[in-house]
């Protein structure tokens, strides 16, 4: 799994007009090629009656499943230009529907390159660009009086947290990034003498508007 990479936060759509046609850039998160056509199809049978639905996807960890289409648009001049938008902004996991009804004028091929950008642009806006961050879940149970102790350490370090359960003793919820973990289970384990029962969960992925700078240990 990779560290994090940049999605869109949910689905989104904004409209521009370009002498007097109408672009609606369409974008949406999608976790595979299937939901990515899934995604192109319902825009498609939504917007039935539109000139053209041009559109393109990124899918995969390492950008495997790269698709796009002019839908009769003259050859490179709506699909590709989606595309390039998709990766020149660095995301994955993403589709993108850019629904055009013509308004009258022809642009030519630069006029549609530039129109087809922007309609990709203004889709990614809308729909909140985001960071997928991987983490882990690390539990420390420990006896109530090394709480404070450890709760200073971790709002030192801006290290994020879960619940935290009450028993007889204390269990810790911490997400450290994944890369931290085994950093925070020895830091965990040297301010505890040892005594700290430690259980690591899942890597998981979790949403940040911006990447997470955390402090770390010398």
């Amino acid at each position: 799994m990779i560290q994090y990479y940049k999605t869109l936060k949910h689905y989104g759509a904004k409209e521009i007009v370009i002498k007097k046609s109408r672009f609606i850039g369409h974008a949406q998160p999608v976790a595979s090629e299937e939901e990515a056509v899934r995604f192109v199809e319902s825009l498609q049978k939504e917007h039935w009656s539109a000139t053209h639905n041009c559109w393109a996807y990124v899918v995969g960890e390492r950008d495997e499943y790269q698709k796009q289409s002019d839908d009769g648009e003259p050859s490179g001049t709506a699909g590709k230009p989606i595309l390039e938008v998709i990766k020149s902004q660095q995301l994955k996991n993403v589709a993108i529907v850019v629904t055009r009804y013509f308004g009258g004028i022809m642009l030519g091929a630069g006029g549609l390159i530039r129109a087809y950008t922007d309609g990709a642009v203004a889709g990614i806006e809308a729909a909140e660009p985001v960071w997928q961050v991987l983490h882990r879940e690390v539990k420390a149970t420990v006896d109530y009086h090394w709480l404070g102790k450890l709760e200073n350490e971790l709002h030192l370090k801006g290290i994020l947290r879960g619940e935290t359960e009450f028993t007889d003793k204390v269990t810790l919820t911490c997400l450290p990034l994944e890369p931290q973990t085994d950093a925070l289970i020895r830091r965990l384990t040297d301010l505890t003498q040892g005594q700290a029962e430690i259980q690591t969960g899942e890597a998981f992925y979790r949403a940040h508007d911006e990447l997470p700078q955390q402090g770390s240990w010398a």
